[in-house]
C-alpha cells in the first residue's frame, strides 16, 4: 500500500494497469435510462468531466440536472490504464474519483455545469474532500474543447476572487485537457451508487459560498 496518499505518484511508481477493460457493466443508467459506456455522443450535445469529491454522490448531483442526457463515474487524470477502485485508492494510480457529464448545451451550459463544481465540493482542499483524504479526491475539471477551458479557467478566477475575499483559502482545482488524461469507467457497483443505495455515503463538503452573480 502505498503510504503517502496525499502525495502524487509518479508515473514511475504508478501501478501497471492493464490492456483492455476487465469489468462488466449495465448498458443503461438505472436513473436516466440512457447509455452508461458510451463515445457515442448525440448529435449537438458535449461531454464534461469533473472531479469533486467522491464520486458517488457527485454523480447523483448531476443525474438531477436538466439537460444532463447521461452520467457515469470512473478514473481520470492519473497513470495506470483501466485501473480498479481498489487501485486507484491505494494511491499508486494517480487518479482522482470523477464524474462523466453528457449534456445539452442548449438546455444547460457549461458554464451552469461548472458553477454547480464549484458550489457542491470544497475546491480549496487539495488532495481532499471533507474527511476524505487522498489523491482520488482532488478537485479537478478535464475540459473537452477549447471553449469548455476558457469557461473554465474564467469561472475559477471569478470564485476564486469571491472566496480568496472572503478568506477561505486559494483554489486547488487541477484544470487539463480531457484528452491528456483518458477516462476509465468504474466498476457496476460504482455506477448510480446511490440510486442503488439511497442511504449511501455522501460526502459534499463546500465552502457555503455560492457562485457570485455574473453578466
Amino acid at each position: 500500500m502505498f503510504s503517502r496518499k496525499s502525495e502524487m505518484v509518479t508515473p514511475d511508481r504508478a501501478l501497471p494497469g492493464r490492456v483492455s477493460d476487465p469489468f462488466q457493466r449495465s448498458d443503461v443508467h438505472r436513473v436516466l435510462k440512457t447509455p452508461v459506456v458510451t463515445d457515442e455522443v448525440p448529435a449537438g450535445h458535449e461531454v464534461a468531466v469533473f472531479g469533486l469529491g467522491c464520486f458517488w454522490g457527485a454523480e447523483e448531483i448531476y443525474w438531477q440536472v436538466p439537460g444532463v442526457w447521461s452520467t457515469s463515474v470512473g478514473y481520470a487524470g492519473g497513470f495506470t490504464a483501466h485501473p480498479s477502485y481498489e487501485e486507484v485508492c491505494s494511491g499508486r494510480t494517480g487518479h482522482t474519483e470523477a464524474v462523466r457529464i453528457v449534456f445539452d448545451p442548449a438546455v444547460v451550459s457549461y458554464a451552469d455545469l461548472v458553477k454547480t463544481f464549484f458550489e457542491v465540493h470544497d475546491p480549496t482542499q487539495g488532495m481532499r474532500q471533507g474527511n476524505d483524504v487522498g489523491t482520488q479526491y482532488r478537485s479537478a475539471i478535464y475540459f473537452t474543447t477549447p471553449e469548455q477551458e476558457q469557461t473554465a479557467r474564467d469561472l475559477t478566477k471569478i470564485y476564486g476572487d469571491e472566496i480568496g475575499r472572503r478568506r477561505l483559502g486559494d483554489i486547488t482545482t487541477e484544470i487539463r485537457a480531457a484528452a491528456d488524461v483518458p477516462y476509465f469507467y468504474a466498476e457496476e457497483q460504482h455506477q448510480q451508487y446511490l440510486a442503488k443505495n439511497p442511504h449511501g455515503y455522501r460526502c459534499h463538503a463546500n465552502t457555503g459560498v455560492k457562485f457570485p452573480a455574473t453578466h
